[in-house]
Parts: structure tokens; sequence; C-alpha cells
């Protein structure tokens, strides 16, 4: 008779931040299960984004993603370092080419100060001498604002968390979780385990596994793809390193940028547009049922009615690639709609409230306490990637108290 296999905690999701948080599990002496519905790790958010490190510049002071954003930029570079894993630390500008952006260009400057980041106030000719190509009327220097590969840190950290004795499960669809006295039954199609906790991290998914957990999420993902232009090998020259505009504080979104990747191509982008699917990376990807679900959630309809002409908008730049450059030369006029090339798209989990509220900071939602706990990450877009180190650290101490100092 075959017994159930248990663990201390059984992580859910292998994408970075399951696999972070797995990695502080093994590191402060747990028995670890990563259960991942994917053939390999890293399929989703982790494996399709811009790669950039973030300084931890934007966000509220005081808030997760400030506090573990800045903490993550630099840890991120040192286990880079430290696993030989390609990065590099090129700072970017953040450039205002309206005189309406310069306040929100000089609250920008006022949030890196609060959170710790160095920030440097340039002018148009101080911007073109880091950037010789870039149009402006003022900008920020972040000079600790880096490139990696986020795909090939997630792996690292799932072979060090196998090196440490936990299990990778790939290719496992998790469809539910039992919460009970003493552990939690963690339901798969390939059988049970067993957890004296469990942690969530499913992403595109979280909402639904909360729901199968008997949770109340008190959000609903909905999928936003955001989709990539390359530039060719003559027009990868105008940039240098990373190029960002002012972001729009109405939106979780930093706004297309310009990013000179770890490979040496340069990509633009992203957009944001409603997935048909919760894995719509492209038009033709629609799955009904979960389309139809994303209509009809209340939070969907009132995002839609207070930001209809920037929906429109962005809709119109994913099938014009005129549109989509006018936005590209705002920051790089020489670029032209011939320099564009399709590169991927990446899907963006972001949780919305009811009342149509974009939630802006991760979000923790713990199901119990001890023994038979449930804790279920709700909201980890940008920076995640970033932030996943500390992340899981954070986790670790949700669960049990206990604080781990970084690697």
């Amino acid at each position: 008779m075959s017994t159930t296999p248990r663990f201390d905690v059984v992580v859910v999701g292998g994408g970075i931040v399951g696999l972070a948080t797995a990695h502080a599990l093994v590191r402060s002496g747990r028995s670890v299960a990563v259960v991942e519905r994917e053939p390999r790790l890293s399929d989703h958010q982790t494996g399709n984004n811009s790669n950039v490190i973030h300084s931890g510049l934007y966000y509220a002071p005081g808030g997760y993603k400030a506090r573990l954003a800045v903490a993550g930029c630099a840890e991120t570079v040192a286990f880079c370092r430290e696993h030989d894993l390609p990065h590099k630390v090129s700072g970017k500008l953040v450039v205002a080419t309206e005189p309406e952006e310069l306040p929100r260009l000089a609250e920008l400057e006022r949030r890196g100060r609060a959170n710790g980041v160095e920030t440097r106030r340039l002018d148009a000719q101080g911007m073109r001498e880091r950037e010789p190509h870039v149009r402006g009327l003022e900008a920020l220097w972040v000079p600790s604002t880096g490139i990696c590969d986020y795909r090939a840190v997630a792996e690292r950290l799932g072979e060090l968390v196998a090196k440490e004795g936990g299990e990778i499960h790939l290719g496992r669809t998790v469809t539910g979780l039992a919460p009970r006295t003493d552990d939690v039954v963690v339901r798969t199609d390939s059988g049970d385990l067993l957890g004296a906790q469990a942690v969530v991290c499913g992403g595109l998914r979280s909402d639904e596994l909360a729901k199968a957990a008997g949770a109340d999420p008190g959000v609903r993902i909905i999928p936003f793809r955001g989709e990539y232009s390359g530039l060719t090998e003559d027009a990868a020259e105008l940039v240098k390193g990373l190029i960002y505009p002012v972001p729009d504080p109405a939106f979780p979104f930093l706004g297309v940028h310009a990013t000179r990747g770890i490979d040496g191509h340069v990509h633009a982008g992203p957009n944001a547009v409603l997935a048909l699917a919760r894995e719509g990376y492209s038009w033709g990807a629609v799955k009904p049922k979960e389309l139809l679900g994303t209509l009809a959630y209340p939070g969907t309809v009132k995002v839609a009615q207070r930001h209809w002409r920037y929906g429109l908008g962005e809709v119109y730049r994913s099938f014009s690639k005129k549109a989509m450059v006018a936005q590209i030369q705002r920051m790089l006029p020489e670029v032209r709609a011939e320099h564009l090339v399709p590169a991927g798209a990446g899907v963006r989990a972001q949780a919305v409230k009811a009342d149509g509220t974009l939630v802006d900071d991760f979000l923790f939602v713990e199901q119990g306490r001890g023994a038979g706990s449930i804790l279920h990450v709700l909201n980890a877009p940008s920076p995640a990637a970033t932030a996943a180190l500390p992340i899981g650290r954070e986790i670790l101490q949700k669960l049990t108290g206990e604080t781990l100092g970084p690697l």
C-alpha cells in the first residue's frame, strides 16, 4: 500500500516566486515539494517578460513592492554574479517628453529618495550624453537598474532546491487543495501530496486555486497581454541601454519602453491589451469560457467604463505598426515603422477588485495559521521577478515567524 508523500510545505507554482519561496524554505531546513503543471519551469510570467532588474523607483514608499524590489534589485545582481548567470547593471533613463510629465517625474524622484534608490536629474543635454538618440525635456538617471535572464535565474533556483533535497514535480496539475486540522491535501492529476502547510504561487490561476481551496480571494485575475516589437539591427544602434517613459499613475503599467537585452537585441514594448484567455499570448488564443468570465466580472466592467479610451488606444497599437512606432517616437524619433519586427508577448496576471480597483501592490492572503494553513500569493506581477528572493523570505516569515537573511 503506497503512502501519500508528505512535506513540511508544498509550493504550488514553478515560476520564479514559487521557486524563490521553495529555496527560502529548504534553506530554513524544511522539506519542500514544488508542483508545476507545465513541463518546464517558468513558462509564463517569469519566462515572458522584459528581463529588467527593477530599482524600486516607482512604488509607493512603505509598500511590499518598494521594500522588496529595492532589496531584490541588489540580491538579483548578487545571485547572478555568484552563479555566473548573464546580467548587466546598465542603468536606465526615465524620460519626460511633455511639460505635463515634469511634475510626475519630480514625484518619481521623490519616491526614489524615499525608497533609498539613487537617482540623478538630467537636462536634455545630460540625457543625450547617456542616450544620444533620445528626445525629451528632462530625465531621471537610475544607475542601479539592470538586465538579466529571469528564466535562467529561476532554473538555477530550481536546481538549488533539488540539491538541498526539495522535490520538483513538473507536468503535474493541481486540481484542488483541502486544508485540514494538521495538514493540507494538495490534489493533483497524478495523485495527492500532503503538506503541513501550502503556498500557492499560481500567477494567472492564483484566484482559481484560492477558490479551489475554499478561500475568498477578494479579487479576480484579469490577464493583460503585453506585446513586444524587436528593432532591426540598424535601428538597435539607437538604444544603448534602457529608456522608459514617465508612467501614467492611473495604471500599473510602465508604458512602452526600449530595452537592450542581455543577448544584445533591442525590443520595444509592451502595450497592454485584454487577453482572450488566461494564457492568451496572441489574438488567436481564445478560451470562450475564460473570456466570458473576465467580461462578466463587475471589476472588468468598471475598469472598461473608466479607461475605455486608454484600452482602445492599446488595441489600436496592437494592430497598427504605425501607431506603435508613434509611441516609441515620443522618445526615439529616429525609429521608423519598418524598423519594427514582432518579438513575442507576455501575459500579466493583474488582480482586480470587484469595484474596478487595479491592485497595485503584491497581495498575500493567509488561509489559517500554522499547521493546515495555506498562503495565497494573489498579485505578483512586475516587479515580482526582481523582488523574488526577498519575497521568498517574506513568505517564510509569514508561514513560520522565522527571519532568514539574504544569501
